[in-house]
């Protein structure tokens, strides 16, 4: 973080100062929301939720080294008091991100985010110092904490914005005003919140009007092959730069295949020269995501052959998204239980049946969350898909989305031991256990609120099966 004195702080966010002898004192680690992450030097910022006050903390923290608390109220340890907590944060990042020299990159879509903002920081970062979005922290709270935590050498700062409704990605980019902009997609993800693919792409659009003119060096970055994207480029006053598999993009992709272990590799093509890549990452939506990375780092300056060999050696770096592993006898599990929409279940599913030529494979799914009217016929599309990607078996966890995936399977196909609706993670994982032969390669995925992930750590835990319960 950039040393910012508690008198300073306390003028950017408008607050009063508390139980502070000496305003001058510096805040020169991080900026947190989260008591455990304290370290000496740290500002505090204490958020009133649902289950704790963070508040509470206070002594607690400061014991632990910070500098002071960021709150609502006094708290009887040093503290700068404000009305809005989040408005104060949002300030301090705002007021940050003007002293930064970095250049300020900010991407946005339905799907896909946290994978491609992982491998736009791992290009990068070959480059310069750079930080970037940990996870999914791309919302209102999220986003200003990352942008806090960058330094006087960070050159290159990589936001992922999420929204879930019209205004809140223009709130987002007026905190944190980016330089490049990205939309990889509009898809179905939040469907049922927005109301409609257009009213997506109103709010995903958003973040190109925020910025700057192309002779200030503003660059978005859109996607050629999704009609609704493409169209932004009448949104802004930006440089626009097109990424994609079709003829028209900049920066695409050649010779598109995976491998045996279902990889992405392809030749990559920008304005400044080809190179090859074969990917760590699983599935071929994967190229889409290098694209839109290569797209971004080619405009910053790097070259076609220190991107491809930067995306090929690029990793996922957040948990629980296509993490492949291969148990000792042979069943591969694949963890992508993180979230899932329709476009990303679909994108799963083709990776499982590229990594499945062969071998049994297993698709344990469950509920898409936040579809709205758009619910019932999203999933019984998948559980189709599934029929025409020749999945073995069908493994639907939950109540009526669940069901409504078997019944996609079994209409599509006639299926009937090939699917089978379970009521929990536990009862998928007992199912599993008694099933699974050497060599099937399991896939799990759903929204975050199934949890699901918990049935791929039970099937990969060690030692007796009842070391690792499903939750």
């Amino acid at each position: 973080m950039i040393a910012l004195s508690l008198a300073e702080i306390a003028e950017v966010v408008g607050g009063q100062t508390h139980d502070i002898p000496d305003p001058s004192v510096l805040v020169t680690a991080s900026v947190v929301r989260d008591s455990r992450e304290v370290q000496p030097g740290s500002l505090f910022v204490a958020f009133v939720g649902e289950r704790a006050d963070g508040h509470d903390f206070a002594r607690q923290v400061v014991e632990a080294g910070a500098v002071a608390v960021l709150g609502s109220r006094p708290v009887g340890v040093p503290a700068i008091v404000v009305d809005d907590v989040q408005a104060a944060l949002g300030a301090l990042a705002r007021h940050v991100v003007r002293r930064l020299g970095a250049t300020l990159v900010a991407l946005t879509g339905s799907a896909g985010k946290t994978s491609t903002k992982d491998l736009i920081a791992q290009v990068l970062r070959r480059k310069a110092p750079t930080v970037f979005t940990p996870g999914s922290l791309n919302n209102e709270i999220g986003l200003p904490l990352t942008a806090l935590s960058a330094t006087e050498e960070t050159k290159f700062l990589v936001l992922e914005m999420g929204a879930r409704g019209i205004g809140h990605i223009r709130y987002l980019t007026g905190l944190t005003p980016p330089r490049v902009g990205l939309v990889l997609n509009v898809g179905t993800a939040h469907i049922g919140e927005f109301g409609g693919r257009e009213q997506i792409a109103q709010a995903k659009g958003e973040l190109v009007e925020s910025l700057p003119p192309a002779d200030e060096g503003g660059t978005a970055i859109l996607n050629a092959d999704d009609p609704l994207v493409r169209a932004m480029a009448s949104r802004t006053k930006a440089k626009v730069l097109f990424f994609g598999e079709s003829d028209e993009a900049d920066v695409r992709a050649e010779n598109v295949r995976l491998t045996d272990s279902g990889q992405p590799a392809f030749r990559l093509r920008t304005p400044s020269g080809a190179s090859d890549v074969t990917m760590r990452l699983y599935g071929e939506h994967h190229v889409s995501n290098a694209l839109a990375a290569a797209a971004v780092a080619h405009e910053l300056g790097m070259s076609a052959e220190e991107i491809a060999t930067a995306l090929s050696e690029a990793d996922s770096l957040s948990r629980w998204r296509m993490e492949v592993t291969e148990r000792p006898d042979g069943v591969t599990v694949v963890n992508d239980a993180y979230n899932a929409n329709p476009e990303s279940m679909r994108a799963a599913l083709r990776a499982l049946a590229a990594m499945g030529r062969g071998r049994r494979t297993w698709a344990v799914l469950g509920k898409m969350a936040e579809l709205g009217d758009e619910a019932l016929a999203e999933h019984d599309a998948v559980g189709r898909l599934a029929v025409r990607l020749n999945v073995s078996k069908l493994v639907a966890v939950g109540g009526r989305e669940a069901s409504w995936l078997q019944l996609g399977a079994y209409n599509e196909g006639s299926w009937g031991e090939e699917s089978v609706h379970v009521s929990d993670a536990q009862a998928a994982v007992d199912l599993l256990r008694s099933e699974l032969r050497p060599g099937d390669v399991v896939l799990v995925k759903a929204s975050r609120s199934v949890g699901l992930e918990s049935v791929a750590q039970a099937l990969l835990a060690t030692g007796t099966e009842g070391e690792v319960a499903a939750r």
